[in-house]
């Protein structure tokens, strides 16, 4: 095993765990995020909605200075998984399928643009 020592102790892998964290603490304290909840619908869709316009102005995806851009998925109201991306690859993909009219609108008053990216692609 590649992460294993002539010993057969897992030192090697802990290590390599233990940086991976450190660099994952690093960047939640020195980086900006945007942290969007998905409820339900997710499930059922195969998609998560990302706002770029409410009211008539650019929001969310459209205005975000985030570096990464943070999906918490709900299930029966509670935190299923969090999902994380670097920003530009939520812009991207959310460009995508703007061009491609997988335009839906909600939010009170159904005042609010978003456009609806499958989950399956964002992790692919």
């Amino acid at each position: 095993m590649a992460f294993f020592n002539k010993d057969n102790k897992f030192d090697i892998q802990l290590q390599a765990s233990e940086i991976a964290e450190k660099s994952i603490a690093d960047l939640l304290c020195s980086t900006k995020i945007e942290l969007k909840t998905e409820h339900h619908l997710w499930e059922k869709t195969g998609n998560i909605a990302i706002e770029f316009e409410c009211r008539g102005k650019p929001s969310g995806i459209a205005v975000t200075q985030a570096d990464f851009w943070f999906h918490q998925l709900l299930k029966e109201d509670k935190t299923f998984c969090i999902l994380c991306f670097p920003t530009w690859r939520v812009k991207e993909l959310a460009r995508k399928y703007y061009h491609a009219d997988n335009i839906v609108t909600g939010g009170d008053d159904k005042a609010t643009k978003m456009v609806l990216v499958p989950i399956k692609e964002l992790l692919q």
